[in-house]
């Protein structure tokens, strides 16, 4: 243990969480609003794309949204639970297909309209702040292609000096 608590520091990313869990919950009491319960922003754009492509496995759908495999199977898990979608099996038995239920197919049309509002409302907020949000995140992410997140904090990392008994090695028994 080091001397003082790092987490005691102010986290860099939590605004950056806060925004982006706030902007979350307005689009998700959109929905509430419009008497669409239990629909969270994040199953947006898995329903549409899978009302435009029909069933897909988890592995496809993922690639298709550029998430991981982790993040889509558990968003489909929660999109489930919703009466969303539906998991049948797929063509071996390692693989599940997913296809959209009546209910989630009936609200496509309006999510795929409280897209293009979202879309709308970055625009009007890139045009209305002097750093566009969008052009922060694609020079962040060419600085990190140039010099990555790993490379920078191993720049950073300082190990803790190891002690005696850090080092110790126990006898085999």
């Amino acid at each position: 243990m080091t001397s003082s608590d790092p987490t005691a520091l102010p986290d860099p990313w939590q605004t950056l969480h806060e925004l982006l869990a706030g902007m979350d919950a307005e689009i998700e009491q959109v929905y509430v609003e419009r008497g669409i319960e239990g629909v969270r922003p994040r199953f947006a754009y898995p329903l549409i794309r899978l009302a435009h492509t029909g069933p897909l496995t988890i592995r496809e759908l993922a690639e298709s949204l550029g998430r991981s495999h982790s993040a889509i199977s558990q968003t489909i898990a929660a999109m489930r639970k919703e009466n969303l979608v539906t998991s049948e099996p797929g063509p071996d038995a390692r693989t599940r297909r997913i296809d959209l239920t009546e209910r989630g197919r009936s609200l496509v049309p309006f999510l795929e309209a409280e897209w293009r509002a979202t879309h709308a409302t970055v625009a009007e907020l890139d045009a209305e702040i002097p750093y566009a949000m969008t052009t922060v995140v694609e020079e962040v992410r060419r600085a990190l292609e140039r010099r990555s997140m790993r490379q920078r904090i191993h720049d950073h990392l300082v190990e803790p000096s190891r002690t005696e008994h850090d080092t110790a090695v126990e006898p085999p028994r």
